[in-house]
């Protein structure tokens, strides 16, 4: 894989740039413009060597139209167009075709009929079998953006730890989550694992969870909680016969884990976010901001607590993927990584 910076000669090169700016939105306006900035480095970097600019995303509804969030690019990006042709254009939503999705080879010669090189700068997408993920890299030469590029470097750090290496691992979804656990169950020094995650651990254990969300299915876990790796919170918040999110004890115990761990990685919230029980979830983002001595973290969920409570900054690193990021540190690769090679 190589990064952009290998590039030679761009002046005046037409360049294919996959960004992912599927942000959140509300009433037209960008709520995290977090991905949108990551990405500015390489847009940057290509505009000082003279290339002509042509930016492909998608949105986070296939139906959705780009037009909010060019208006906030444009902040940043002021040259930057929306469909209209010029040497900094960001075109519509990619998926509102359905070729993309198909990864269909003739919506990616379409899109690779507009550059002369491809960049690669959507690491969240990156898990993704599209058109304008794998297919096109298949057309044109192509790298790697420079957001790409540390995302990898950074994110394989998990591999080789720093120790004591602490795991924290949240949200639901237990089966995709599932390689993730059995992997690090051998990397990590701790798992401490939250959300609806743990409810499928206190089943197994044949504690009462009541009516709490939980996977059907037979995950093996019984191995993976003989290791003694495996932390499950001490104390839970209930609600209508439900675990909707972590207690303060738990908060209080995984503080001190937190202060004599030399790198923690954390994917995913303490509780059901979406349904407003972020309590855990946003106690947890100080607690690593203030005594992580080296953090990686990612994740939808964990970056909406991170952009709420302002402590971007207050980490080693902040991935831009969520299920891009599981992916990658369940595999140690993702096709559209493979794809530029």
């Amino acid at each position: 894989m190589k990064s952009i910076t290998e590039a030679t000669n761009l002046k005046g090169k037409r360049v294919l740039v996959r960004v992912d700016w599927s942000v959140p939105t509300q009433d037209g306006k960008v709520m995290n413009d977090y991905q949108i900035r990551k990405s500015l480095p390489t847009i940057e970097f290509l505009q000082k060597a003279g290339a002509k600019i042509t930016l492909i995303s998608h949105a986070e509804r296939d139906a959705d139209s780009l037009l909010p969030i060019s208006g906030c690019a444009k902040g940043f990006l002021p040259t930057l167009t929306f469909i209209e042709p010029s040497d900094l254009v960001l075109l519509e939503n990619l998926r509102q075709n359905k070729g993309e999705k198909e990864n269909s080879r003739a919506f990616a010669k379409e899109l690779a009929n507009m550059g002369d090189i491809f960049v690669n700068e959507a690491f969240p997408v990156s898990h993704r079998k599209h058109a304008s993920v794998v297919g096109v890299p298949a057309l044109l030469p192509s790298f790697a953006g420079l957001q790409l590029a540390l995302e990898v470097e950074t994110l394989s750090k998990a591999f080789y730890p720093k120790r004591p290496f602490l795991f924290i691992l949240g949200g639901a979804k237990f089966d995709t989550k599932l390689p993730l656990l059995k992997k690090f169950v051998h990397i990590a020094d701790d798992i401490f694992v939250g959300g609806a995650l743990a409810h499928n651990f206190f089943r197994e254990l044949g504690k009462d969870i009541g009516e709490s969300l939980v996977s059907e299915g037979d995950f093996g876990l019984k191995e993976l909680l003989n290791t003694g790796k495996i932390i499950l919170p001490d104390d839970t918040i209930v609600e209508d016969k439900k675990i909707m999110d972590a207690g303060p004890i738990t908060l209080e115990n995984l503080k001190l884990r937190i202060q004599n761990s030399n790198l923690v990685l954390w994917n995913g919230p303490l509780g059901s976010y979406e349904r407003g029980y972020k309590v855990a979830t946003l106690e947890l983002a100080k607690l690593i901001a203030e005594f992580g001595k080296e953090s990686i973290i990612g994740g939808g969920d964990t970056l909406a607590a991170v952009n709420e409570l302002n402590l971007f900054d207050k980490f080693t690193f902040v991935s831009t993927g969520g299920g891009a990021m599981l992916e990658f540190l369940a595999m140690g690769t993702l096709p559209g990584i493979e794809a530029l090679k």
